[in-house]
């Protein structure tokens, strides 16, 4: 009986060490990389990297010689997934990203789903910026931004136009869009 308890165990733990080494990266976001996009990818790679999704470039910017503009990624049934803004280098690269998908998080776990409050025990708030409808937050060391609607606001803050401190928005303020910027 101790034999197949010890086979059972086993085979148990080299199933869960499998498990363990095998992430599932697909819709994970670090600091160089969205799912499979890697930071240092150059656009021309885009079709082989969403290979099993639809990249739409703006086909009348492609036919006219102008550089390319928004690149939207979908999957197969129709999800958008991400914005993706190139920058205008010799060699055009991803520049910045909108998440549009919320299977997308951080290492951290922040996503289109998270409050305000998640962001906080997650990250350092490195600024906030307040426009006209929203508060963009920022955080310490990640390339991340988070916009919150001025509406998840407190009804004093939703029409000012001043700087909104952190202690000012609520905890359960939601995600309203994720960003990614890379220089």
């Amino acid at each position: 009986m101790t034999n197949k308890l010890f086979a059972i165990l086993m085979v148990s733990g080299l199933l869960g060490f499998i498990s363990c080494a095998e992430k599932d990266t697909t819709f994970l976001i670090t600091e160089s990389s969205v799912g499979p996009l890697q930071k240092s990818s150059p656009l021309k790679e885009l079709e082989s990297i969403y290979a099993y999704d639809s990249v739409v470039r703006d086909t009348f910017n492609s036919l006219t010689g102008v550089k390319t503009g928004k690149i939207k990624v979908f999957e197969k049934g129709g999800k958008h997934l991400l914005t993706l803004t190139p920058n205008n280098d010799s060699v055009p690269r991803v520049e910045n990203i909108r998440v549009f998908d919320s299977r997308y998080t951080s290492e951290k776990g922040i996503g289109l789903q998270s409050t305000f409050g998640e962001i906080k025990k997650q990250y350092a708030i490195k600024k906030i910026v307040t426009t006209l409808n929203s508060v963009v937050v920022f955080p310490k060391e990640s390339n991340l931004y988070f916009t919150i609607d001025k509406g998840d606001l407190p009804a004093s803050l939703r029409y000012t136009a001043s700087s909104i401190e952190a202690v000012q928005i609520p905890d359960d303020a939601k995600v309203k869009y994720l960003m990614i910027g890379w220089e």
